[in-house]
C-alpha cells in the first residue's frame, strides 16, 4: 500500500508544480525538495518489495513511509486549500487575513522540513540488510496489450449429482408451493450450485417465470421486490413510486396465476425470510423458491422439510477443479502433479479456497519451487480448520502486483452483495488516482484492464456482461469483501460505517482513514457533526433515498475540507450545496436533488474529472464552464441539460486554448448544444447523449446542419438520440428523415433512438453504418407496418432491441443480420412474427419477447426448434440458444 500512497503523492506534487505553482508561493522550493526525497523513498520501496514478508524490521520501515507520505499529503493539501481561499479573497480581505496566511505558510515550511528529516532518516536505514537496485535494470510496468473480452465456460466441478437432486426437488413432487434450501458454509459453492440449476435448459423450460435476487445481512425489502420484478421483465416506472408493501402485493398478483421459480441467494436470518415470503403466492401450479443460506436454522424455518446440505468436494473433485482452473483444457505436467494434488487436498474440499489458490498458480510461472511455496502456505493456513479461508484470501492479495492491490482493496467501499456498475467503478478508480498514466493509453481503458485482471485471478465476479462481451456489472464474494475491509482498515485506506448504534458519538471517533463509506444511518452520521480532516473520499450507500434537511446541506465542506471524491447519489439535497466549490481538490462529484441550475462557480474546481447530477427538474441549466477545467472527463445529467460553449475566438497561431481532449462523456444535453463551437472542442468524446427536439439537430439553419458536427467525432462510440418535445407529443415534432450514413460518427458502435417516429425505410441508413454493433430502437423510434431490410446492411450488428411500434410485418433473411446474437422485442403488440430465417444465423443466441402476439411467440418457438435441430446435427450437446417469452402462455 505504501507504494501506491507514495506514487500518488508524487503525481500530485508533479501536477501542482507544473500547473498550479502560483499556489505554492513561499514553499515551492520545499515542495520540490520533498518531491526529490519521496522519489528516493519510491526507489527504496521497490528495493524492499521482496523483503517485506520476511523481515519485521522492513515492514516497520514501510509502515513509517506510509505515515510520512500521508502526513506530507495532509500538509500540502491543506496549504493548497488555504492558498486557494486566500487567492479568491478581495484585496481588502487579503490584507485582513494576511497575518493568518503568512503564519500558516511558515508552519507548512517547518512541517515539510520535519518530514524531509524523517524521509532522509528512513532512506539512510535502507542500507541495513537491503540491497540497493543501483546498477540493476529498474522495474518498469509496461503497457498491457489490449485483449478481447474473455468469454469462459464455467468450470463447475463436483455438482452434477447435487444439481440432479435439487432439480428433482424443483420439478417433481407436490403441486403446492415449496421452498427448497441449499445450506452450507461460506465459499462452499451454494450460489454456484444454484446458478447451475437455474440456468439448466430443463429448468428454463419447466419454469417460464424465473427470477434471481441477492439478499445479504443488510438488505432493502423494496429493492428486493423491485429486483425480482425487473428479473421477470415486469418492472414499470410507477413501481418505483410504490412502497414495499404495495410492491409485495403487485408481485404476488403477477405470480399467482403462473408457475414460477424464484432464487433468493444468501439469506442470513429467519426474519429476512418472514419479511419477504408474503410476496410469493401459495398456488397449485408447482412453483418453487430456491433459497441459499449459511444457517440451517433459516432453512428449517422457511420449510421444515430437510434442506439440501451442500457437501465438501472430494479430493478427486478438488484436484479436477484445480486442474480446470489452472490449465483450462490442458493437463498438468507430471512434475507438478504431486504438488498439485497436495494443494488441492489441503483446501479441504472448499471450492472458494481452490478457486483463489488457482488464481495464484495461474498468474506465475509453473515451477516446482513456486508450487511448493503455495502448497506450504495452504497447509499452514487451512490444515487446522477449513473455515480459515481468510488467510488464503490474504495470501492471494499479497501476491497481487502493487497496482492491483489498491484496486482490489477498493471493493471494500461497496456494501455486501452490491452489484457494482463498471462504468462507475472505473471512473472512481481514475479519480482516486489508482490508475497511473501509461503513455497515451486512456486511463479508463487501463482501469478496465485492471478489472479484467482481477476477474482472471478469481477475485472479482462478473454479474452481467454487455452485448460486446465487456463487463457491465461486477460483484465480490462476501469473504473477499471482508478481506478488503480488513486490509483497508489496517492500512488506513478505508473505514466503513454500517450503524451509529455504538455508545459513543460517531463524530468523536478518532480516525485517520482516507476513505469513509456510510452504508446506513446516514442522517444520524450527519447529525453527529462529523469532522474528518484526513478523509479524501466520502461515499454513501444508503438502503433508501434519503432527504437531507436544509440545515445539513453544508456539512461536506465543514467535515471534509480535503476531500477528492464525493458520491452521494442516494442523498437528495434540498438545494445545491454551493459550499462544495471551496473543496478545490474535488475530482469526482455525484449528487442528487431538485436542481435547476449548476452554478458557474463549479468551474473553479480545477481538479474535477467527473460530474454526475441527478435532478427531479425537467431541465438543467449548466453554467459550469468545463472548457476552463483542464482535467474534466465526464458529465452525466438525468435531465435535458443546456451546456455553455467556450469563446469562439482562437489564438492567432491557430492553437485553440479551449480544446479539451480529456472529455469523454457528455450526456444528456439539448440539441442546441451540438454546435461546432462545442463539439470541435471535445475531439476525444466517446459517449454523447442528446435529448430534446431533435428536428433542430437535423434541420438546416443558415445553410448548415448541426448534425454534421457529429461526423468529426472520430472517437465517438455511443450515441443516444432522445426526441423529447414536451409539451408537444413527439409525433407532432418528428424527424423528417435521418442524415446520410456518412454524416454519422465514423466509429459509432452503439446507437439508441427514442420517439423519433421515423419511417422504416429510413432504417437502411443505419444499416450502412460500418461499425454499428448495438441498435436500440426504443418506443416509437420507427413507424409503419412493414420493414424489409436491404441487402448489405448491418454487417456487424450483434444486438437489436425494438420497443413499442406499429410494425406488423418484418421480412428479413439470415444474410441481412449475419452476426446477430440477441433480439429483444418489447411491446411490439402488432408484429405478427419474427423472420423464421433468423434461425439460420449461426451466431444468434438469445431472443426475448415481452407481450407479443401469439403468432409472434409461435414464430420464436419455430426458431428455437430450428436452432436445436441444427445443434443436434452438429453434435452440440449444450443448448446455447435461449428463448424468453412473457407472458409464457402465449
Amino acid at each position: 500500500m505504501a507504494d501506491a500512497v507514495v506514487e500518488f503523492l508524487l503525481e500530485n506534487l508533479k501536477q501542482l508544480l507544473l500547473y498550479h505553482v502560483d499556489l505554492l508561493s513561499g514553499v515551492k522550493d520545499q515542495v520540490e525538495s520533498l518531491h526529490r526525497e519521496l522519489s528516493l523513498m519510491k526507489a527504496f520501496l521497490k528495493d524492499s518489495r521482496e523483503k517485506r514478508s520476511e523481515y519485521e524490521y522492513v515492514r516497520e520501515l514501510v509502515s513509517q513511509i506510509t505515515i510520512v507520505a500521508y502526513e506530507a499529503e495532509d500538509i500540502i493539501d491543506t496549504f493548497v486549500v488555504n492558498a486557494a481561499a486566500q487567492k479568491a479573497r478581495s484585496t481588502m480581505k487579503r490584507v485582513i487575513y494576511a497575518f493568518d496566511h503568512s503564519s500558516k505558510l511558515r508552519n507548512v515550511a517547518k512541517e515539510i522540513q520535519t518530514i524531509k528529516v524523517k524521509v532522509k532518516e528512513i532512506y539512510d536505514k535502507k542500507l541495513f540488510g537491503i540491497e540497493s537496485l543501483h546498477g540493476r535494470e529498474p522495474f518498469r510496468r509496461t503497457t498491457p496489450q489490449k485483449k478481447a473480452p474473455i468469454v469462459e465456460e464455467e468450470n463447475v466441478v463436483g455438482f452434477n449429482e447435487e444439481a440432479k437432486v435439487v432439480m428433482d426437488r424443483l420439478t417433481k413432487g407436490s403441486k403446492e408451493l415449496e421452498i427448497v434450501s441449499i445450506v452450507g458454509m461460506g465459499g462452499l459453492g451454494k450460489t454456484t450450485l444454484a446458478k447451475k440449476v437455474y440456468t439448466d435448459p430443463s429448468i428454463e423450460y419447466h419454469f417460464y417465470n424465473r427470477a434471481w435476487i441477492y439478499v445479504s445481512q443488510q438488505y432493502n425489502r423494496k429493492e428486493v421486490f423491485l429486483g425480482i420484478l425487473d428479473s421477470l421483465g415486469l418492472l414499470s416506472e410507477k413501481m418505483y413510486r410504490m412502497n414495499d408493501d404495495r410492491l409485495a402485493e403487485e408481485l404476488c398478483g403477477q405470480l399467482k396465476s403462473n408457475r414460477y421459480l424464484i432464487v433468493i441467494d444468501d439469506v442470513w436470518t429467519k426474519e429476512a425470510w418472514d419479511d419477504l415470503k408474503m410476496a410469493f403466492p401459495k398456488t397449485s401450479y408447482g412453483s418453487r423458491i430456491l433459497l441459499t443460506t449459511r444457517n440451517t436454522e433459516v432453512a428449517l424455518h422457511a420449510d421444515p422439510e430437510s434442506p439440501h446440505h451442500l457437501q465438501f468436494l472430494t479430493d478427486e473433485k478438488s484436484w479436477e477443479l484445480l486442474c480446470k482452473k489452472v490449465f483450462r483444457k490442458g493437463s498438468c505436467p507430471s512434475e507438478l502433479e504431486h504438488l498439485g494434488w497436495e494443494i488441492a487436498r489441503r483446501c479441504y474440499g472448499l471450492p472458494l479456497a481452490i478457486v483463489v489458490v488457482s488464481g495464484l498458480l495461474v498468474k506465475r510461472e509453473k515451477t516446482r519451487d513456486w508450487w511448493k511455496k503455495v502448497a506450504d502456505a495452504v497447509s499452514s493456513y487451512v490444515a487446522r480448520d477449513p473455515k480459515e479461508c481468510m488467510d488464503i484470501l490474504a495470501l492471494s492479495y499479497k501476491h497481487l502486483p502493487d497496482h492491483l492491490k489498491v484496486c482490489f482493496i477498493y471493493f471494500g467501499v461497496f456494501p455486501e452483495d452490491f452489484e457494482i456498475p463498471v462504468w462507475k467503478l472505473l471512473k472512481l478508480w481514475v479519480a482516486e488516482g489508482l490508475i497511473q498514466p501509461l503513455g497515451q493509453e486512456c486511463l479508463e481503458y487501463t482501469a478496465e484492464e485492471y478489472l479484467e485482471d482481477l476477474v482472471d485471478r478469481n477475485l472479482v465476479l462478473i454479474a452481467k456482461k454487455r452485448a460486446n462481451g465487456r463487463i457491465k456489472t461486477c460483484r465480490i464474494h462476501d469473504m473477499l469483501r471482508d478481506l478488503c475491509v480488513k486490509m483497508g482498515a489496517e492500512e488506513r485506506f478505508l473505514e466503513v460505517i454500517k450503524s451509529s448504534a455504538e455508545n459513543h458519538p460517531l463524530s468523536l471517533i478518532p480516525s485517520y482513514h482516507r476513505r469513509l463509506c456510510v452504508h446506513s444511518q446516514f442522517l444520524d452520521f450527519v447529525s453527529s457533526k462529523p469532522y474528518r480532516p484526513h478523509v479524501r473520499s466520502f461515499m454513501c450507500f444508503a438502503l433508501e433515498e434519503v432527504d437531507l434537511p436544509r440545515e445539513h446541506t453544508s456539512f461536506i465542506q465543514e467535515a471534509f475540507r480535503l476531500v477528492r471524491v464525493v458520491d452521494l447519489r442516494c442523498i437528495s439535497f434540498s438545494r445545491f450545496p454551493n459550499e462544495i466549490v471551496q473543496l478545490v481538490h474535488l475530482r469526482y462529484i455525484a449528487i442528487s436533488g431538485n436542481f435547476k441550475v449548476l452554478p458557474a462557480s463549479i468551474s473553479n474546481l480545477w481538479n474535477l474529472q467527473t460530474l454526475i447530477v441527478g435532478t427531479k427538474s425537467r431541465e438543467l441549466d449548466i453554467k459550469v464552464d468545463i472548457w476552463k477545467m483542464s482535467q474534466f472527463r465526464h458529465l452525466y445529467t438525468s435531465s435535458l441539460s443546456c451546456l455553455c460553449g467556450p469563446p469562439a475566438q482562437t489564438r492567432k497561431d491557430n492553437e485553440d486554448p479551449f480544446v479539451r481532449r480529456n472529455i469523454q462523456t457528455i450526456s444528456t444535453v439539448s440539441p442546441s448544444c451540438c454546435t461546432k463551437n462545442i463539439l470541435a472542442r471535445a475531439p476525444g468524446l466517446r459517449k454523447l447523449g442528446i435529448r430534446g427536439k431533435l428536428v433542430t439537430l437535423v434541420t438546416a439553419n443558415g445553410g448548415s446542419v448541426m448534425f454534421d458536427n457529429l461526423a468529426k467525432l472520430d472517437h465517438l462510440e455511443t450515441l443516444k438520440l432522445l426526441n423529447d418535445t414536451f409539451p408537444l407529443h413527439p409525433s407532432q415534432c418528428q424527424i423528417p428523415s435521418l442524415p446520410q450514413w456518412y454524416k454519422f460518427p465514423p466509429n459509432l458502435k452503439k446507437l439508441t433512438l427514442s420517439d423519433t417516429f421515423l419511417d422504416w425505410q429510413q432504417i437502411s441508413t443505419l444499416g450502412m453504418l460500418p461499425n454499428l454493433e448495438v441498435l436500440k430502437l426504443k418506443d416509437y423510434a420507427f413507424k409503419g407496418t412493414h420493414w424489409e431490410p436491404l441487402d448489405g446492411g448491418f454487417r456487424l450488428l450483434r444486438v437489436l432491441h425494438i420497443g413499442r411500434t406499429d410494425l406488423v410485418y418484418w421480412n428479413a433473411s439470415s444474410h441481412h443480420f449475419p452476426r446477430l446474437q440477441r433480439v429483444l422485442l418489447r411491446h411490439c403488440e402488432k408484429l405478427v412474427g419474427i423472420p423464421p430465417s433468423l434461425g439460420e444465423v449461426s451466431s444468434l443466441q438469445n431472443v426475448e419477447l415481452y407481450w407479443p402476439l401469439p403468432s409472434a411467440a409461435a414464430s420464436a418457438r419455430v426458431i428455437q426448434t430450428q436452432k436445436l435441430n441444427n445443434q443436434l446435427v452438429q453434435g452440440i450437446v449444450n443448448n446455447s440458444f435461449k428463448l424468453f417469452i412473457y407472458p409464457p402462455d402465449l
